[in-house]
């Protein structure tokens, strides 16, 4: 591996310090690298969803930035099929394997494709007869269903393949993967499962009901989600968000639909630490 593609957070790299000096050591063993940074911006004009093949050309990417950077990184790339690997520039961070002290080091191992790629399962969802039309919009770590305007809680039919399962009265729900078990989904009250796993992961966001848990299904369930009345006036409202952004305006009657996005992120891993030892690091 000699070409690498930079994605850099302009937040965490404001002036381009670090991107110029992973920049400058990849050029000086004799690879080549180009970089982008990443601007929200800019989305409307040149995001990395609308990145072609040609337009990277690269056997590796090197994220600048944070978990958010590499989570969207690896997201908005997948279609490319290129495996990345993260740096760590801002706080803690989970998924990101490296940080400026131990990049350098990284790179001349990548040099020497002494790496595994880990294929991190997607999921895609699709709201139809929304106002405004969206095609299908991917998420690493997951989807989640938000209420907005007043503080009440919101109902949302919960449908599993085609069959009623239950109906949650919460502030929102989540739809994780594997990978974004230890993200939100956590936070609320949901399992830790293995990242290399493939399953969806359903919890709710602050439910009225003290018994109510997160349900855990197989990679090839078809999940659907329905924003439904809770009040006579029916002007609820929720937001659908993936991977923190993408946000989709629902009303009551609207749905989302997910499931298993048919791409996968492809993720490098230098370290030979199991998933468990990872878990209990970031436990203690």
């Amino acid at each position: 591996m000699k070409r690498f593609f930079i994605i850099t957070n302009e937040h965490r790299d404001r002036d381009l310090s670090a991107t110029r000096s992973v920049q400058d050591y990849i050029e000086a063993k004799g690879g080549q690298s180009s970089f982008y940074v990443s601007n929200k911006s800019e989305w409307g004009k040149r995001h990395l969803r609308h990145l072609q093949n040609k337009d990277v050309e690269a056997d590796g990417i090197i994220v600048l930035g944070g978990d958010g950077t590499l989570v969207r990184a690896a997201r908005d790339m997948a279609k490319i099929g290129i495996p990345l690997i993260g740096v760590n520039l801002g706080t803690l961070g989970y998924l990101c394997e490296l940080d400026m002290a131990t990049v350098f080091r990284a790179i001349d191992r990548l040099f020497e494709n002494q790496y595994e790629v880990e294929h991190r399962m997607m999921i895609e969802g699709v709201c139809p007869g929304t106002d405004t039309v969206h095609g299908p919009s991917m998420a690493l770590n997951d989807i989640v269903i938000h209420r907005v305007g007043c503080a009440q809680i919101i109902n949302l039919i919960l449908m599993v393949n085609g069959e009623y399962l239950t109906t949650y009265s919460a502030d929102g729900m989540i739809i994780s993967t594997p990978t974004g078990s230890t993200g939100y989904s956590m936070s609320a009250g949901g399992p830790i499962v293995d990242p290399r796993s493939e399953l969806l992961l359903i919890t709710p966001i602050n439910p009225q009901s003290f018994s109510t848990r997160s349900i855990v299904v197989g990679s090839d369930a078809r999940v659907e989600i329905i924003l439904s009345k809770r009040r006579l006036e029916q002007d609820e409202e929720a937001e659908v968000a993936f991977d923190g952004d993408h946000f989709i305006q629902l009303k009551v009657g609207d749905r989302i639909e997910v499931k298993k996005a048919d791409v996968s992120a492809q993720v490098m891993r230098l370290d030979q630490l199991s998933f468990l030892q990872i878990l209990r690091k970031k436990m203690s």
